[in-house]
């Protein structure tokens, strides 16, 4: 088995979706002076490789801590839709895309994450990808940029409506075998929120 690590690092120079409080990161006890180390986090949970459920777009009094950890672990499909704007539906997705599992978009946007373009020309899921991903009651869908449409996030609301839990801004998606079977594994915080950073990983059977 191998773990494939596909979040990126939070640290002070994480960026954040436009109009959320920068994310905060400080050393506030030294070794050397206060005999233990400490860092301070201050951040918005929908900052880096993070997972929305339900509570954020739609009425659900649920919060990520009430959710039992299997919710977030899961088979994965990665659809490799680099290029594509809007991201649109392929025959053999019917094959590929089984209800229950993880769908990871492989778009190669992260390549812009820390960018000026990021947040603000990122792909978008067509409508009939949408409806396909949505009749198929997959159980995540993934993706390399910060969201997979724009406001009023029609589609992301109907995901979160149907209790599919959307899992953005990942990275390293390339380094995923194109063929095979794979895990993902996207635990968030025991958390009394509506969201959670998660460290996201791919179990790759070698």
């Amino acid at each position: 088995m191998k773990l494939i690590d596909i979040s990126h690092t939070l640290n002070g120079n994480t960026p954040v979706f436009p109009g959320d409080p920068p994310l905060s990161l400080t050393q506030v006890k030294a070794l050397e002076r206060d005999k233990y180390t400490v860092y301070l986090l201050s951040s918005c949970l929908h900052t880096g490789t993070h997972i929305d459920i339900p509570m954020h777009l739609v009425e659900d009094t649920r919060l990520v801590s009430e959710f039992p950890p299997e919710s977030f672990i899961g088979d994965g499909v990665l659809l490799d839709v680099q290029g594509e704007d809007p991201i649109g539906m392929k025959p053999h997705y019917e094959e590929t895309v089984r209800q229950n599992s993880v769908v990871l978009l492989y778009t190669g946007f992260d390549r812009l994450y820390g960018s000026d373009d990021y947040f603000g020309k990122h792909p978008v899921v067509s409508g009939e990808l949408g409806d396909f991903l949505l009749s198929r009651k997959i159980k995540m869908l993934g993706m390399d940029m910060p969201a997979p449409d724009y406001p009023p996030y029609t589609f992301h609301r109907e995901l979160l409506r149907s209790g599919i839990f959307v899992l953005e801004n990942l990275t390293n998606l390339q380094n995923i075998p194109q063929s095979g079977a794979f895990e993902v594994i996207a635990l968030p915080l025991k958390i009394a929120a509506e969201a959670s950073f998660v460290r996201a990983v791919c179990s790759v059977n070698q």
